[in-house]
Order: C-alpha cells, then sequence, then structure tokens
C-alpha cells in the first residue's frame, strides 16, 4: 500500500516574536487540502498573499532562510519547516500576522510540540517521495560541503567547528523520524557569539534574541544558562538541514553529510537534490519536441510546450515552454509591450498535463482528452519574449476515466501562473 500524504486534524495556534525583527506575530496552523504542500499566508497584508515552502521562493539565505513572492516575505522559516517534516505533513497552510515565524524558546520544539497535539490526517493522494538516485554534491560558503547518497530512508550526519572551548569540532548522525526527532533534535536551540551582537544589530539583525531565546555564548563559556547536551549546537545545526531541505517539496529519502553547514550551503545542496531528478542520464530532455507531436494532437500555433524535462509516471510531469518574439500572439496582444496572454499561460500548462494523463491512457491512439473546468486560476507575474516557462503539474486524484491536477508555471524562479484542471479521457 502507498504512503499517503498528510495534513493536520486540527487547527493549531502559537504566538511569539521574531528573532531577527523582534516583531509580535502570530502563527496559525490551518489544514490544507491534498496537493497543496506548505504554503506561508501573510493575514497581515492585502490581498493575505501566499508564499509557498518551495526553492523557487528563496529571497535570502544570511543568518536565516527567508522566502518572497513579491511584496510577501517570511523569515525564518528553517524551524517551522524542520518540525514539519518531521510530523511528515505534506500540506498545510501556515498563517502569519507579521513577516518572521515566532523564535519560541530558540529550539524546534515549540512548532513540533504544537504539530503533534493538533495530529495528522491522511488524505487520498500518494505522498511525494524523493528517492535519491544518485550521489548528489554541492557546497557553500565559508567551507560549507555536502554529499548525499541514496538510502531507503531519511538519515543526516552533520558535523561543526567554532573555535570556542564548548564547541570545537562535533559531529552527530540521526535518524529522521517524527519519534528520534522529538528525542534528540526537537529541543535544540539557536545559538549565538557575544561578540558578534553588536555588528548584527548595526545590519537590523537579532533585534528579538534574549537569554530565553537562545544560547548565548561569551568567549568561555555560556553567558544564558545551562546547555540541554554538551553537543546542543550540532544538533541545532542538524535540524536546521533538515527544515531548508524540506524547500524540496517531497519527503526525502536519502543520506545526507554535511560539514559546516550554511543556510546557504543548505539551499544549494536542497537545488543540487532537486536539480538531480529533473534530468536524464545523459542531460538531454526526457521528451522532445518530436514525441511530444507524436502524444498531443496540437500544431503550430497552438502546440505550446517544447520539451518535457522530468516525468513520474501517474504523479508528476516537468515542461518547457520557450516565448519568443516570434509567437504569433505578439503581434495583437499588446503591440509594443508584448505579454503572453494568460489564458495561452494556462493552455500551455493544460497541455503539459495532458502528457501525464496520455501516459496513463491504454490504446491512446484511440482516446483524447478533454479539459473540464478550472479552479483556483491566479497570474502572479507578466510572461515576456525571452522568458522560459517552467510548468510543474502533478496528479491529484484519478478515478475511471476523470483526473484532477495542480499546475504551477515559475519563470526566473518566481511563480507566473497556476491553476487546478479537471479533465476526462474520451474515445475519438
Amino acid at each position: 500500500m502507498s504512503v499517503r500524504q498528510q495534513t493536520i486534524a486540527h487547527e493549531a495556534a502559537f504566538e511569539g516574536v521574531g528573532l531577527h525583527t523582534g516583531d509580535a506575530v502570530r502563527l496559525r496552523f490551518v489544514p490544507a487540502e491534498a496537493g497543496t504542500g506548505i504554503r506561508f499566508r501573510r493575514t497581515d497584508l492585502p490581498g493575505a498573499p501566499e508564499v509557498p515552502a518551495t526553492l523557487e521562493s528563496v529571497a535570502a539565505t544570511d543568518r536565516n532562510t527567508t522566502l518572497a513572492v513579491g511584496d510577501a516575505r517570511v523569515a525564518t522559516v528553517e524551524h517551522v519547516l524542520a518540525a514539519v517534516t518531521a510530523c511528515e505533513i505534506d500540506n498545510l497552510i501556515i498563517e502569519m500576522d507579521a513577516g518572521e515565524v515566532p523564535i519560541g524558546d530558540g529550539s524546534f520544539a515549540p512548532f513540533f510540540d504544537v504539530l503533534h497535539r493538533a495530529g495528522v490526517e491522511e488524505q487520498d493522494m500518494p505522498a511525494r517521495i524523493l528517492e535519491l538516485q544518485d550521489t548528489v554534491r554541492a557546497s557553500g560558503p565559508a567551507g560549507s560541503t555536502y554529499v548525499a547518497v541514496p538510502d531507503d530512508a531519511y538519515r543526516i550526519a552533520t558535523t561543526i567547528e567554532f573555535q570556542h572551548p564548548l564547541i570545537r569540532r562535533q559531529f552527530g548522525a540521526y535518524h529522521v523520524t517524527r519519534e528520534e526527532f522529538a528525542a534528540e533534535l526537537s529541543g535544540a536551540r539557536t545559538f549565538g557569539f557575544l561578540r558578534d551582537a553588536e555588528a548584527l544589530r548595526e545590519r537590523g539583525l537579532v533585534k528579538g534574541v534574549s537569554f530565553e531565546n537562545a544560547v548565548i555564548l561569551d568567549d568561555e563559556g555560556v553567558a544564558s544558562g545551562e546547555l540541554r547536551w554538551a553537543d546542543e549546537f550540532v544538533r541545532h545545526k542538524a535540524g536546521d538541514v533538515i527544515g531548508d531541505l524540506a524547500l524540496i517539496g517531497r519527503r526525502l529519502r536519502a543520506q545526507v553529510i554535511a560539514n559546516r553547514p550554511s543556510h546557504a550551503g543548505n539551499v544549494a545542496l536542497a537545488c543540487a537534490i532537486a536539480q538531480s531528478t529533473t534530468k536524464s542520464t545523459n542531460g538531454a530532455p526526457i521528451v522532445d519536441i518530436n514525441k511530444i507531436m507524436q502524444h498531443l494532437p496540437h500544431r503550430y500555433p497552438m502546440l505550446l510546450v517544447d520539451r518535457i524535462i522530468d516525468f513520474e509516471a501517474g504523479k508528476r510531469i516537468v515542461g518547457i515552454k520557450n516565448v519568443t518574439i516570434n509567437e504569433p500572439f505578439f503581434q495583437g496582444h499588446y503591440p509594443g509591450h508584448p505579454i503572453m496572454p494568460g489564458v495561452l499561460i494556462i493552455e500551455a500548462m493544460a497541455q503539459v498535463g495532458g502528457l501525464l494523463i496520455m501516459d496513463t491512457i491504454e490504446n491512446i491512439e484511440d482516446k483524447v482528452v478533454y479539459f473540464m473546468s478550472m479552479d483556483g486560476v491566479k497570474w502572479r507575474r507578466p510572461v515576456t519574449p525571452g522568458d522560459q516557462i517552467r510548468f510543474e503539474v502533478e496528479m491529484l486524484q484519478v478515478r475511471r476515466q476523470v483526473c484532477r491536477m495542480r499546475g504551477i508555471g515559475y519563470v526566473d524562479g518566481q511563480i507566473a501562473a497556476e491553476a487546478e484542471f479537471m479533465a476526462a479521457i474520451m474515445d475519438r
């Protein structure tokens, strides 16, 4: 039996202050439908814009991981995302009335405990699992290095090194399960050095730091109380890696070896892992335009897919559309200021989805796919000549001859459009 997606069974909330902004913030966890993924919702901004917890949303990695879509930003997401990962929650709305996730006591425990009490609810859709096939390497600033290797579970081994008598060189290895996360990582707090405090405040950071929400170190030892473990530092760094890798958007099956990890390095590894799944073994497109024309009935000027670069049978597909000034619609659509019509962006997304459906059909030559409805259609940014749209479409549900899919189109890592589709497979 396949592993199913999960959301929380009940709403839950948590309040606190932001580590860097010092702003008061109320965070609320809200159940989400299958296929939604993890999304932050800024309820304090007009229209309550959402920021997906994806690599495409990463805006900054200095001292924390910040996500943004347009003017909507969400800072210090790594602690809550680590807890979400440990609880194996696939779909969740995280509402916030300010721009930074509350720090709590500086550990992952406040979020893990709240989510644990909220419970989980299994959903009628297979979980998206990324099983690493090959070794992946990455590096980041200040000597961060990473290796990820195939494994049948999610494991992490972390080494850190600081010139401080309480830290020096520390190593920890952990199996990323709900139980081990709760026992070994959840309570590990973020840490910092008194000698760095003034310079960080001049940069507008650590405004919310106190002895109650971080381990503060002076030159000799701890200035803010007692450690929870002698190696609390490496445990927290391991949790940060888990939180940042959550931006891949799938449950990970791999062993991750992180040496001197940083947020920038963690995100670099996440990108390398994600990219390793979007290439065929020789780096060529999985499906080129000639093969696309064998499966789709469309022809110029209505064939809007150039190639397929990733494919999981019956689950997920990634297609590319290169937008050029030679497109015929640019002759009449906003002459002098060419913008790709929104309806054609959605049509291109639907064609990518059609290719995903076609793979599930027997006697394909006798069938045709008709799209029945679209829901939640949103255009986030204009698409202009020279852009490349990356369409990611996943299957949400298949019942008899009717399919439900969700698609997102990205340009330069930013969401350009998104929609859900219903389609029927009919005889020609």
